[in-house]
């Protein structure tokens, strides 16, 4: 299997390649050529798999340069429940059945209770023998920019992995206490976390800026490093995302809930659109879906692209109880787009540069009917967030953090004007203790210390929240966050976009 660039060049490089360097010279991401076949008989057989072994198997068809054995050793050690510090569940990736037509992929299970576990904990290990096999002599430098939950779970992952350094960049008020507190209290010696003055596009755009900045390239060469990402732009945090799509069917079919090549609807609280677009990948190999169907939050930019064809970035910016969904400027579509416009970089880069110089672009024709035939959309206010959480919880039992709210929510609205009576799994992508201020607050718990649940700005110490959140609800603390109490920042730098590049050579040069 080699990969070939969104935005055109004849150039393929192998898997390895596409990892380690994570965007291409012209600023481009990798795509597969083409995408492997998943048979139905194939598909009934990795039902009766572990979670750790689907994932390998289906690592495999994208990662050829890798031998099976090699990518079970990664899954194994990655997806186990076992391991102090590991997943807290033994299906790792468990759905929880609402009712016989509803059901939620519970993705964070994990050491930082965030669905971005499922590829952080195999990608450092990808990465690695990615480095090896290239003949790489360089360290790498790993840059994030985050939302919220990629910026702990990269941190976690990479850890003290050997001749590797990590640097996240976060919006300063753009993610919650507890995100916050995780990402600044991260242990390791390899590992940077610095604030950004701004939003996440702000951030995400200084870390693009960063890769193509070939001064930057040349100075960090002469020091020995290497610059790659963590983010979903590497396709080695995309590819171990398809992994729980199918693995969600497997379940389904191994519980005798669907029949073999019934199709499925699944709903994806979307930000960055690398959630969804693992999704749509699992699709376009043979995984029977009937409907991916796009969730925002009050930053639509998605939704209104799904349903105009227009995608515009022109427009005003919301912090809201959702944080990691709080973004303008999907990165991941235009993976999207290469293939919708049957692989054509230059329609591609025409996309991106009229983005880049007039904040939008539109789809027409049969790209945007390929975009319709598999997508649908909604959006949720915040006050249908709020109201989502507090009526699962007390007609149901089950709580849920805002983001997956938000996807609740957008199905409940689908299915009212579709009738579409699909199987659906609902992607639930966080703990709900990961954002107990605004959940304590949608279930009516809004004198805190005389401050309400939603003001995070002024409350001291939120991690007293966790607490009073498990008292509210009966439900346990995850492990992860219970600790989090005693932990104190190490990092409290914070930098303007434009001094992001300095940002990093500091911490190249001086740890």
């Amino acid at each position: 299997m080699k990969y070939k660039c969104t935005r055109g060049g004849d150039a393929s490089v192998t898997g390895s390649t596409a990892i380690v360097t994570g965007l291409s010279n012209n600023g481009g991401l990798y795509v597969p050529e083409y995408f492997p076949s998943l048979t139905p008989d194939k598909i009934e057989e990795l039902s009766k798999e572990p979670y750790s072994r689907r994932a390998s198997y289906i690592m495999s068809l994208f990662l050829t340069e890798f031998n099976l054995n090699e990518l079970t050793d990664y899954t194994d050690a990655a997806y186990n429940a076992k391991r102090e510090n590991g997943f807290r569940n033994d299906k790792i990736a468990p759905l929880y059945k609402m009712n016989n037509t509803t059901y939620f992929l519970e993705l964070w299970h994990g050491p930082t209770c965030a669905f971005k576990d499922m590829a952080l904990q195999v990608m450092p290990r990808l990465l690695t023998a990615s480095i090896k096999k290239t003949g790489e002599k360089r360290e790498v430098c790993i840059l994030v920019a985050t939302s919220g939950d990629t910026g702990k779970a990269a941190l976690d992952g990479f850890c003290d992995i050997e001749n590797t350094k990590i640097m996240v960049f976060y919006p300063q008020n753009g993610v919650s206490k507890i995100q916050k507190l995780q990402m600044t209290s991260q242990k390791g010696a390899n590992v940077n976390v610095t604030a950004v003055e701004g939003n996440f596009d702000d951030a995400q755009t200084g870390v693009k800026v960063i890769f193509s900045d070939k001064a930057l390239t040349d100075e960090l060469d002469k020091e020995g490093f290497f610059l790659s990402s963590a983010n979903s732009i590497n396709w080695g945090r995309l590819v171990p995302q398809i992994v729980y799509y199918i693995s969600a069917y497997c379940d389904l079919l191994a519980g005798k809930k669907i029949k073999s090549g019934e199709k499925v609807n699944f709903c994806v609280p979307t930000g960055n659109f690398g959630n969804i677009l693992a999704g749509y990948y699992a699709e376009r190999m043979g995984l029977p879906v009937n409907k991916l169907i796009c969730a925002s939050n009050r930053n639509d930019v998605l939704t209104q692209f799904i349903n105009t064809g227009v995608y515009d970035k022109n427009r005003p910016f919301y912090t809201t109880v959702s944080p990691s969904m709080d973004i303008l400027v999907s990165s991941n579509l235009e993976r999207l787009l290469y293939e919708l416009s049957d692989k054509d970089g230059s329609a591609v880069t025409a996309y991106m540069k009229s983005l880049s110089e007039k904040g939008y672009y539109e789809i027409t024709g049969t790209v945007r009917k390929e975009l319709k035939r598999i997508f649908s959309s909604g959006y949720c206010s915040e006050e249908d967030t709020m109201r989502t959480i507090k009526n699962t919880f007390e007609n149901d039992g089950y709580l849920i953090d805002t983001h997956t709210a938000v996807a609740y929510k957008v199905l409940n609205d689908y299915r009212a004007v579709s009738n579409d009576g699909t199987v659906s799994i609902v992607i639930s992508t966080a703990s709900p203790f990961k954002f107990c201020n605004a959940v304590l607050e949608a279930l009516g718990h809004s004198e805190i210390n005389g401050a309400t649940a939603s003001g995070c700005d002024i409350l001291e110490d939120e991690t007293d929240l966790i607490e009073k959140l498990s008292r509210a609800t009966g439900c346990d603390i995850p492990a992860p966050l219970a600790t989090l109490k005693n932990e104190l920042p190490r990092f409290t730098d914070v930098t303007r976009p434009e001094k992001m590049k300095e940002s990093v050579l500091k911490f190249i040069r001086e740890g």
